[in-house]
């Protein structure tokens, strides 16, 4: 492809020298194209070496590892398929990038409360309803 940098949708530049391609024979759409073209894309990005900020390499190569592979043959040219690689590249390190926020527990409400007790009850009458009691 092209000598420049790959940006993901949130901004992060991806340095193509990190790219390692591979290429196959697809089984994806085009008829007997496909039985004699090279379409089918295989990506290998080496995240050590893809000029991410710091920061965001240490998240990114903890969720995903060192090494990314994206496979794309759902087109019929390969250029199609390559560029189609890289946007799933793209898509992965954002989403691998961002932060989760922590989750604030929040209290059950009132309503909540009044129906598990009144379900417990329930239970326990219908559970005590069960024993049989010899006549006294």
């Amino acid at each position: 492809m092209d000598s420049t940098d790959h940006v993901t949708p949130a901004g992060w530049r991806i340095d193509p020298a990190a790219f390692s391609w591979k290429f196959s024979r697809s089984s994806g759409p085009g008829g007997q194209h496909v039985n004699t073209t090279d379409s089918k894309a295989e990506l290998i990005c080496d995240l050590t070496q893809a000029g991410l900020p710091e920061h965001i390499a240490t998240r990114v190569i903890a969720k995903l590892g060192e090494q990314v592979r994206v496979v794309a043959s759902t087109q019929r040219s390969q250029l199609r398929n390559r560029a189609e690689a890289v946007e799933r590249l793209c898509d992965l390190i954002d989403a691998a990038a961002k932060i989760e926020r922590a989750r604030r527990p929040t209290r059950p409400g009132k309503g909540a409360v009044e129906r598990r007790i009144t379900a417990k009850k329930h239970t326990a009458t219908r559970k005590a309803n069960r024993s049989w009691r010899a006549d006294e």
